[in-house]
């Protein structure tokens, strides 16, 4: 269990959401549901979450927003998400320390982002001014050429021909998440990619499974007097 002062982490979080330009109410009302439900676990460094709840404590009404978003949290370090694949075990979260301070920002543990007087913020492993923050917010991150990102998904051991719709995909769109939000981190976007596909590809396995079953169903009352 953590030390966390439930005033000052508030204050800490909400004064770097005012800062950052890529986020929306809906982002807000997230990390505030993740944050009750933490508070409600008594601060722990992980804890599990369902998706059912979390919406519901959001006032989310559509999963893919939903998994949008969260995503996009973890992505921009406002907290950690491990998803789960398992429908009987729920996702499990890790929430970053946001407290203000007056002097300089320091890091207590690795889990810690400090905001002081100065708008200083510390990430996971270091300090970061405030001014280089904002232009790694805006800096683009992509992939020398489409080589890098087949290396990448060889060594995740994914298949070539999905390295090369991953490029194209994210080429075409100028590596914009929704042709909208600066990639700061391609190899985590790719990342989600191969999470994504895996998703759809089992979806297709189940369905092929159901439609092959109902294929197998036969009449157990049919009537051999009527005429073929």
């Amino acid at each position: 269990m953590q030390n966390v002062n439930f005033i000052k982490h508030l204050k800490g979080v909400f004064f770097q959401f005012s800062k950052d330009n890529r986020l929306n109410p809906t982002h807000i009302s997230l990390y505030v549901a993740l944050f009750q439900i933490w508070n409600n676990n008594r601060f722990l460094e992980e804890f599990y979450i369902n998706r059912e709840e979390v919406m519901r404590f959001s006032k989310i009404g559509s999963k893919s927003t939903y998994h949008k978003c969260i995503k996009e949290l973890s992505h921009w370090k406002y907290i950690i998400y491990y998803p789960s694949h398992n429908p009987y075990k729920g996702s499990k979260i890790k929430m970053f320390k946001f407290e203000t301070s007056t002097g300089q920002a320091l890091v207590h543990n690795n889990t810690n982002i400090e905001t002081s007087s100065g708008q200083a913020l510390v990430s996971i492993n270091k300090h970061i001014q405030t001014n280089r923050n904002n232009k790694n917010i805006n800096k683009l991150d992509q992939p020398k050429n489409e080589k890098e990102v087949v290396v990448f998904f060889e060594k995740e051991k994914w298949p070539i021909i999905e390295a090369q719709k991953f490029f194209n995909h994210y080429q075409g769109i100028g590596w914009k998440v929704g042709g909208k939000t600066i990639i700061v981190n391609w190899q985590a976007t790719a990342k989600n990619w191969m999470i994504k596909s895996e998703e759809i590809k089992n979806k297709e396995t189940q369905k092929s499974v159901s439609q092959n079953q109902d294929n197998l169903k036969t009449s157990k009352n049919k009537n051999y007097n009527e005429p073929l």
